[in-house]
């Protein structure tokens, strides 16, 4: 008996189909790879540089801060080292330099300390080996328990073969507050890249009583493979607009770049090239 090419196809493709992961499976061994990735990262230090600028609505810079930091890891998180800075302020039409991180320039300077708790609390939290809180991108388990994750195909980026990761909050949960899509590494199970933005919208209550409204809330973060099971997240940024008080308005923009990783140790260090970032 003669069996159709068609057939034998068919069944060779199969077995291929059935051990493709669900998306349960992924975002589990995702949520595995992130707590091994922690515990690696202790072993490493880095550079890491922030850029924040303050634009008003009418796009004139109203005020920007650099900043360099030897981030060294400890056993509970990360100790961050000012190596420089450098801001500058517009102050009626002119521009004045500083370098004392947030610096106030008159009584009432909402950018100044605005600008220090958004760098503080977007890039500095001390419990993880980044500072990238877990809280943004839901990877690590207790943070997946939250959302709805939905497998939105395979693709291919850089080379590598991904899956394509959709993930919204679950309803009626009250600490869940983004949604977004990941590139997953469909060998490895690492994110190469995770996007979020704001999910839920500030009551309209409160928008008439503070006079207070945030719009385009979101963030991005990129991995690269540094060794076996070590993947790191080398750039992070995002952009927002705020509205305030009533009479207080500024667009926002922060952008984060690790670099330099060396092992803690030993004298080796790690080259990579953020030319074509």
């Amino acid at each position: 008996m003669r069996v159709s090419p068609f057939i034998l196809l068919s069944l060779a493709i199969l077995p291929a189909l059935a051990e493709e992961p669900t998306v349960d499976q992924i975002m589990a061994r995702v949520a595995d790879n992130q707590a091994r990735a922690q515990d690696m990262r202790r072993a490493y230090v880095y550079n890491q540089k922030i850029l924040t600028r303050f634009h008003r609505t009418n796009g004139k810079l109203a005020r920007e801060e650099k900043s360099e930091y030897l981030v060294t890891p400890t056993p509970a998180g990360v100790e961050k080292k000012l190596t420089h800075f450098e801001g500058k302020v517009q102050r009626h039409g002119q521009y004045i330099s500083y370098d004392d991180p947030g610096k106030e320039t008159k009584d009432l300077d909402i950018d100044a300390d605005l600008i220090r708790d958004m760098v503080n609390d977007m890039t500095g939290d001390k419990d993880t080996k980044d500072g990238i809180g877990h809280d943004l991108f839901p990877l690590t388990a207790a943070e997946q328990a939250k959302y709805i994750f939905t497998l939105e195909g395979k693709d291919a980026y850089r080379g590598r073969p991904v899956y394509r990761v959709s993930f919204r909050p679950k309803p009626h949960e009250e600490d869940a507050d983004w949604k977004g899509d990941a590139l997953i590494d469909a060998a490895e199970y690492q994110p190469h890249m995770v996007s979020s933005t704001f999910a839920t919208h500030i009551p309209m209550a409160v928008k008439v009583l503070l006079g207070t409204d945030v719009k385009g809330l979101g963030f991005t973060v990129t991995y690269e493979k540094f060794d076996d099971g070590l993947w790191f997240p080398v750039s992070y940024g995002g952009e927002f607009h705020i509205r305030a008080v009533f009479f207080y308005a500024r667009n926002m923009s922060i952008s984060m770049v690790n670099s330099g990783f060396t092992r803690a140790k030993v004298s080796t260090k790690i080259a990579y090239d953020m030319s074509e970032k």
